[in-house]
């Protein structure tokens, strides 16, 4: 089936179109209607005071927009794409499903740096102004209320880093959403371990010779050891590992595989994407959520882990908010679990039923 796909490019108040063809790539969702757009606000102010005088925002809708809208937040390095795989939008966005799309208008944005949305190696390099998650979620609401004229969403939800764009929008903007399901994440500081990986993985690649401080002319050659160790060690679950991997041969033969596999990432988007996390904090505000708040995490998240009690001592500050822990097993994949809807599906079903409707 073929299907309309349209950038729409904001510019000095004047609209540009371009029209073509997507003969893509989502057959299971074939039924719905789903543009690619692509709106750019007049200009933008980071958090540093460095402004860019067009700021593209890549999106995919998909439903119609008479629909009730609900805004679906992608991790890090992964483009909006990555939220329509049969895992995810195959478990939710199908008819009886609890997001079916003959009844919501699903908006599913490339955020700040990532897919098709502005980011460095668009040509600005390490000029590009260092964006934070503050911002990330500052360009969503510009999308949602000035590109697409939405004013109230149904339901605000987000994967690992769309997991924190969703408590900061819970926080931002407390009156614009009924419903907040941060997946794979905490309110709290970005810190201990969580930081410390990340933080070894940007220096990896920043002390490669081959960065040569981000004019690099090839990708550097260390990036892919720095990805796959990080990787391993802050995705994929402890008992799934030990299921995968019970002796050295078949551990090394997962690491081969992963170090076999191309990096299709550029070296200064990917330093750019995980370095914007580094001032992550919504512990701060976490009174002034109104919207009904369902937390998803596993039991196993390397990055999340639930023993410390944290996340506990967090939910405790939120009016209106509900922890499900997915129990560990070989099934589970640590950080990576919510990205399978399967382990959740009904959770949101439930929520949604029952999620007072606001408005503006």
């Amino acid at each position: 089936m073929e299907r309309a796909c349209v950038d729409l490019v904001l510019r000095r108040r004047r609209l540009e179109v371009e029209q073509c063809l997507d003969v893509a790539a989502h057959a299971p969702f074939s039924r719905c209607f789903l543009l690619r757009r692509s709106a750019a606000p007049k200009s933008y102010k980071f958090h540093t005071g460095e402004t860019m005088a067009e700021l593209k925002l890549h999106y995919t809708t998909v439903g119609e927009p008479g629909g009730q809208p609900v805004l679906v937040l992608h991790g890090t390095g992964g483009p909006g794409a990555s939220m329509l795989s049969a895992a995810f939008a195959g478990e939710l966005f199908g008819p009886g499903q609890p997001l079916d799309a003959s009844k919501y208008y699903i908006i599913v944005p490339d955020s700040i740096g990532h897919g098709k949305s502005s980011k460095p190696s668009d040509g600005m390099t390490t000029g590009f102004p260092k964006y934070d998650y503050d911002d990330m979620v500052e360009a969503q609401y510009r999308l949602v209320t000035e590109g697409l004229g939405v004013k109230h969403l149904r339901l605000v939800i987000g994967n690992s880093m769309g997991g924190m764009h969703t408590w900061l929008w819970g926080e931002k903007y407390p009156k614009a959403m009924d419903a907040l399901v941060p997946m794979a994440s905490q309110p709290t500081e970005m810190a201990s371990r969580n930081w410390m990986l990340r933080r070894i993985m940007l220096d990896t690649i920043r002390n490669d010779p081959g960065y040569a401080g981000g004019n690099y002319t090839s990708q550097p050659r260390m990036m892919k050891y720095a990805i796959t160790a990080y990787g391993i060690a802050s995705i994929g679950g402890t008992l799934a590992y030990q299921h995968q991997a019970p002796t050295a041969a078949k551990a090394d033969k997962i690491v081969d595989e992963r170090l076999a596999m191309p990096i299709t990432a550029d070296a200064n988007d990917f330093v750019y994407q995980w370095e914007s996390s580094r001032d992550y904090n919504a512990s701060e505000k976490l009174e002034q959520i109104e919207a009904s708040l369902l937390l998803i995490n596993s039991a196993d998240d390397e990055r999340n882990p639930p023993e410390t009690g944290i996340t506990d001592a967090a939910m405790k500050r939120i009016k209106n908010g509900k922890l499900y822990l997915i129990p560990a097993s070989t099934e589970t994949r640590g950080h990576g679990t919510t990205s399978n809807a399967k382990f959740y599906a009904e959770h949101i079903r439930q929520l949604l039923q029952t999620a007072p409707q606001r408005t503006m």
